[in-house]
């Protein structure tokens, strides 16, 4: 974070620690590098060896069948295939809308000069869905699914076994999202063989989904060779409020979002000393009993922060200088931070919308930008999955005999001859320019 010294703030909790490397570690980089390469010269081999490492987990294939898929399916609570079914939906309908939003045009520029745009999807996509402590159902909603309604034509989706067991509940989700293969397998090998591809799993051009820290650093590496959503950091929470917001709420809030991991930053900025302090105190009086707070309270520990400012501006001024990824609005006019802020990877407006919300349930998309990414990129949408392509065609002589000239004095002024030349021929062929390098018209 860049400290603007021109907002006025007094500190009620600092932070322990703070990021300052944007990157991953050392020994990160060298393991995912290793193992990297390691599948690009042994193919399934080095990945199974991988699984077994890391996972003690091995099969003679890791591309589950559809009866696999179906048991699965059905150890699943009916309750539980519901949910996930009426989640998806909402995460459906903002996809599509996004979509709807993306419009293919040609415009005519000239007689006969037609300029066009198509959004096209990525053919093949690889979905990441996390395990570990926290089997993550929404991620299979927020990457298969937007892909396969960005239209998307084959998205490989990989996720680990949980404490060696069946994740059936994320198998469910990935294959009501649409997943089109479905591949026990997680962590570094995961990433790896689905981008650079094995003997017996097709590369992907694409990589999307949330992971730990070498997942993180997979796509990282792999960036370029393919594409990937976002370059993910710690969870991330900020919450706006004023002398109107409940206290209570916000410490329930804030942790909320600490106990996805022993780093993930929390922090509030409020221009009312009282509910700066009394939401410290209920943190205090909440962090003891709470089932996550293995994570929660390391997390406020060492990264959490209260601060107080003079007026609500202030506040949205300081807000932006984080950049983060969920922002909180509690507020008595949430909607004023749609005009006031621009860092941030979501807004969550007004004490009826929490920041779970969009995690869980509500239908947009919850993987977003991190560490400050928040000031030059958005979140991943239906349109990541896209490709925005154009193409031109010139069917009057006249406009094409008008661009030949025109491209020859430009492409001469920057000292490109061949350039200039494929303008001249068609300025000699469709008008009445001659050719002083050639006598082929």
């Amino acid at each position: 974070m860049i400290e603007d010294t021109s907002i006025r703030y007094t500190t009620i909790k600092a932070p322990e620690k703070r990021h300052t490397q944007k990157g991953s570690a050392q020994d990160v980089r060298e393991t995912v590098a290793a193992a990297l390469e390691d599948i690009r010269q042994r193919g399934d081999a080095a990945v199974r060896e991988y699984s077994n490492k890391f996972d003690k987990y091995d099969a003679d294939s890791y591309l589950l069948t559809q009866e696999q898929v179906d048991e699965a399916i059905a150890r699943v609570p009916e309750q539980t295939i519901e949910d996930i079914k009426y989640v998806q939906a909402q995460v459906r309908r903002m996809a599509e809308a996004q979509l709807d939003s993306l419009k293919d045009f040609e415009i005519e520029t000239l007689p006969g000069v037609h300029l066009g745009q198509k959004n096209v999807p990525i053919t093949d996509v690889g979905a990441y869905i996390p395990g570990g402590k926290y089997p993550l159902l929404a991620s299979a909603h927020m990457t298969i699914l937007t892909a396969k309604v960005a239209g998307v034509q084959r998205v490989a989706a990989c996720t680990p076994l949980i404490r060696g067991e069946m994740p059936d509940a994320t198998i469910a989700a990935m294959h009501l999202a649409g997943a089109d293969e479905i591949y026990l397998l997680g962590g570094i090998q995961a990433i790896g063989a689905m981008a650079i591809g094995t003997e017996s799993i097709r590369p992907v051009n694409m990589l999307a989904g949330p992971g730990n820290a070498f997942v993180a650093e997979a796509k990282r590496q792999l960036y370029g060779e393919v594409g990937i959503d976002l370059f993910a950091g710690p969870t991330e929470v900020l919450i706006v409020a004023d002398e109107e917001a409940d206290p209570f709420i916000t410490a329930v809030d804030l942790l909320s979002q600490a106990e996805h991991g022993p780093d993930s930053p929390a922090v509030l900025i409020t221009t009312s000393r009282e509910v700066a302090e009394q939401t410290q105190a209920h943190i205090d009086a909440l962090l003891p009993e709470m089932p996550t707070k293995d994570f929660a309270e390391p997390a406020w520990r060492d990264w959490g922060e209260i601060h107080v400012v003079d007026t609500l501006d202030d506040a949205y001024a300081l807000a932006d200088e984080y950049a983060f990824e969920h922002v909180q609005i509690l507020t008595a006019e949430p909607r004023e931070a749609l005009e006031k802020m621009h860092n941030y990877g979501a807004l969550f407006l007004g004490e009826g919308t929490c920041v779970s919300y969009g995690d869980k349930s509500i239908g947009t998309n919850h993987v977003l930008p991190t560490r400050g990414a928040a000031r030059y990129t958005g979140g991943l949408w239906v349109g990541k999955f896209l490709r925005t392509v154009t193409y031109q065609e010139i069917t009057n002589t006249e406009s094409s005999a008008f661009f030949g000239e025109l491209t020859g004095r430009a492409a001469r002024a920057e000292s490109f001859e061949g350039h200039a030349r494929s303008g001249d021929v068609r300025a000699a062929k469709y008008g009445q320019a001659t050719l002083d390098w050639s006598d082929q018209y």
